[in-house]
């Protein structure tokens, strides 16, 4: 998966992000007109404003953390690569991390035991499965 494929996934779209602050930004606007409409005496805007600052400060905080909570839950998490290594005369087998310019059937070190050349006969990803996520 290349870093293009992967940054796209976790990106936030800017127009989501924009009217996001443009909400809360209205929001504190309302929820102010609605302490001075207060101490001016007028009740019930005052009411209204405080009721609708509230709700859009609300509905936009729930937006800012719904999208962060969506960008964790998209990353993708590689497994690791592993390569298996055979030795052709005793058997032995070993098993290390994948390093750059490694293929099936090449020889590489020697031995422990008889010090024949091994070579790889494996190149595979540990692929664990997913565990299930309990929402509570």
């Amino acid at each position: 998966m290349s870093k293009a494929t992967s940054s796209q996934a976790t990106k936030i779209s800017s127009l989501v992000l924009v009217v996001i602050f443009i909400t809360l930004a209205l929001s504190l606007t309302a929820l102010y007109l609605a302490v001075s409409a207060y101490f001016m005496g007028d009740e019930m805007v005052s009411g209204y404003l405080l009721l609708i600052g509230a709700l859009g400060v609300a509905l936009s905080t729930y937006m800012l953390f719904q999208t962060r909570r969506r960008i964790l839950r998209l990353r993708i998490k590689i497994p690791p690569v592993t390569t298996l290594i055979e030795c052709r005369k005793c058997g032995f087998k070993s098993i290390r991390e994948f390093q750059r310019g490694d293929y099936v059937f090449k020889e590489v070190e020697p031995c422990q035991k008889c010090n024949e050349k091994m070579i790889i006969t494996a190149i595979y990803r540990e692929v664990k499965e997913k565990e299930k996520e309990r929402l509570f």
